[in-house]
Parts: structure tokens; C-alpha cells; sequence
């Protein structure tokens, strides 16, 4: 079964989903991951009761951090925007299927971090020192 999970993450890599970004946009945020150098911006559309109906992003990085990005923001369209709040990492970690070292964790979570950074309005992530 983890071999499906791999392939499926190298084809999420490969061939990212809404890739690109929006102009316009209603929301634009970006961070990075500077021990490894992994980087996500995400744009979204979102309309007058809080649903997104438009995703782009662009980033950089290594495999997992790409294909979770481009898994996480498949699933945006027609959610709303209080429950992209409170997505937790499990159900991030649940599409990617495989278990991941410490180190792979932080690549992992990016987009997800990106996700509610930008869902939450933040212009920066609070309580970050400078690595």
C-alpha cells in the first residue's frame, strides 16, 4: 500500500493541482520553510459568505511539500473559509498516507500553515523567530 501512497505523492508533485496564481484575489499568502527551503504562495477567490471559489498557488520545494500543497488546495473549492480554520494536520497527513520522519513533518505541514495563515488574515506568522 505504501507504494500506491508514494506514486500518488509523486504524481501530486508532478502534476500540481491549481497551480498558478489568481489575479485577482481576495486572499495572497505566502511562507517558507528556511531549513529546507521549501516555499508556498497561495492565492484564493472568495465570494460574499466566506466560500472559496478560486484557488492558485505556486511553490518550491521538495515532493512532499509540493504534492501536500497541491493535495490540500484540490479539496478547497466550495468550502468556506471557517472550515479551512479548522482543519487539523491529521487529515493533511491522511492524504499524503505515509508515515513521515520529523524533518518531513515541517515540509508536510507548510501548506496547511500557508492555508490558515491566509484563512486567518495574518500579514505573518505570530511567535516565529527568525531561523
Amino acid at each position: 500500500m505504501d507504494d500506491f501512497y508514494r506514486e500518488n505523492i509523486l504524481d501530486y508533485a508532478r502534476n500540481r493541482r491549481h497551480y498558478g496564481l489568481l489575479d485577482p484575489n481576495s486572499i495572497d499568502y505566502a511562507d517558507d520553510n528556511p531549513l529546507c527551503g521549501d516555499h508556498i504562495h497561495l492565492t484564493l477567490r472568495v465570494d460574499e459568505n466566506g466560500v472559496i471559489i478560486g484557488v492558485g498557488w505556486e511553490g518550491s520545494g521538495c515532493a512532499i511539500s509540493q504534492a501536500s500543497a497541491s493535495m490540500l488546495y484540490e479539496t478547497l473549492p466550495g468550502r468556506t473559509l471557517e472550515d479551512v480554520r479548522h482543519l487539523d494536520k491529521e487529515e493533511l497527513l491522511d492524504m499524503l498516507g505515509i508515515p513521515l520522519s520529523a524533518q518531513r513533518m515541517k515540509c508536510a505541514l507548510l501548506s496547511l500553515k500557508v492555508l490558515k495563515g491566509g484563512a486567518y488574515g495574518l500579514s505573518a506568522w505570530p511567535d516565529e523567530d527568525d531561523e
